[in-house]
């Protein structure tokens, strides 16, 4: 068996990196492959988005959306996800089925902020389920209970 301190890539596997700049016989000497002259021949330059004081691209371009800091990141998992981890006796059917169960049966990966059940799929076993949120078409096709914990949005007043 070996050690965590003894493993080493196979010999011939791995190539060490190019020293630049260590004379001509190395093949990357004198200007170490910088070309000749001009400020990006340099050390310490950084004009990757710079376009001679002309409004760079990037600033030309209009922005567009924006990102939510307070949206939730669901999951979602299909009927027929679950149904085929019932069938392989990963998920017990008798016992109650929330994102931590299915996590654990390998069916997600992470249930990060909820757990939203989609319709594809149908199943034939009744399935006592917790999820954050349903699609229409889940809530009909899922057999058994289902519980939803999403809270429901409150209603526009004016």
């Amino acid at each position: 068996m070996t050690k965590l301190n003894e493993l080493a890539p196979r010999p011939g596997s791995t190539k060490g990196r190019m020293r630049v700049g260590r004379g001509p016989g190395s093949g990357k000497g004198k200007t170490a492959g910088r070309g000749v002259k001009g400020q990006k021949s340099r050390t310490g330059v950084a004009i990757g988005g710079f376009e001679g004081g002309q409004m760079p691209l990037h600033m030309r371009m209009p922005k567009r959306g924006f990102n939510n800091p307070f949206a939730k990141d669901i999951v979602e998992v299909n009927l027929w996800r679950i149904e085929q981890a019932v069938a392989a006796g990963k998920l017990d059917a008798g016992q109650p089925i929330d994102a931590d169960a299915l996590v654990k049966a390998g069916v997600l990966r992470r249930s990060k902020d909820g757990v939203k059940l989609l319709g594809k799929g149908e199943l034939k076993s009744k399935l006592n389920l917790t999820v954050y949120s349903a699609s229409a078409s889940a809530r009909q096709a899922a057999g058994g209970q289902l519980t939803v914990t999403r809270p429901e949005p409150a209603a526009q007043e004016g």
